[in-house]
């Protein structure tokens, strides 16, 4: 198979964002033509990353996640678990950055798939995007909690005032030093953390990164210290 054919190949699966039972058999395929050629692999790889950022570009908060979710698949795909070495092993994990990657886009989507707690102890929130997803979210009955850091919280701007008005619960620290943590722990089973505050301006100009994962020993430690400062900030 040409590279012009794999890219129309990659396109046609994202057009309903799901790999079928036929375009699996159809990479499986084009692996064994490639069988041992990474530079490939690697060329078809970058392709499902370029098709999966013109989706994103164009989706809604909805279509953002099913885009994300072919995109997981897809890499999957070109990249079986049994080739892997200490597969099985690894807890699953993604990185993204901004301004290139839709990470304010990321967090909606998160608020949107959660069902039953969000903990959230992030040093600034000004992106009214990702505020209304956490409103959202706390009118559903997801148990949402906010910690965040004083002087952050009475800049223009800040959504803390807009929080504690909806009824979320909210917690401040009370020091000169600053609460700099940037993470959330969605439904005690994903963790994201990183550099991103939650404005506009890591979403839209500054390079920034976070990262999402299910480690099982991640998650306890980022709990017991959410909790700390919960206990701590009352």
């Amino acid at each position: 198979m040409k590279d012009h054919e794999v890219k129309t190949l990659l396109q046609a699966t994202l057009e309903d964002f799901q790999l079928s039972r036929k375009e699996r058999g159809e990479i499986r395929d084009l692996l064994d033509e490639i069988r041992g050629d990474e530079q490939k692999r690697a060329l078809y790889r970058s392709m499902a990353f370029d098709a999966a950022r013109e989706a994103l570009a164009k989706a809604d908060a909805g279509q953002r996640f099913q885009a994300l979710e072919w995109l997981e698949d897809t890499v999957k795909a070109l990249y079986p678990t049994e080739n892997l070495p200490g597969a099985g092993k690894a807890e699953a994990a993604a990185a993204f950055f901004s301004p290139d990657d839709n990470c304010a886009g990321k967090i909606i989507d998160l608020f949107a798939q959660a069902r039953s707690t969000v903990d959230v102890c992030v040093f600034t929130i000004t992106d009214n995007r990702i505020a209304e997803a956490m409103e959202k979210a706390h009118r559903r009955r997801v148990q949402v909690r906010v910690i965040s850091d004083d002087e952050k919280s009475m800049d223009a701007g800040s959504d803390i005032d807009r929080f504690e008005r909806a009824g979320i619960p909210v917690r401040v620290d009370r020091s000169e030093h600053h609460m700099h943590h940037k993470f959330a722990i969605f439904d005690k089973s994903k963790l994201l953390t990183g550099s991103y505050n939650w404005t506009r301006s890591a979403a839209l100009n500054n390079e920034e990164n976070f990262l999402i994962t299910t480690d099982g020993g991640l998650l306890k430690a980022f709990t017991r210290e959410f909790d700390k400062l919960w206990r701590e900030f009352s």
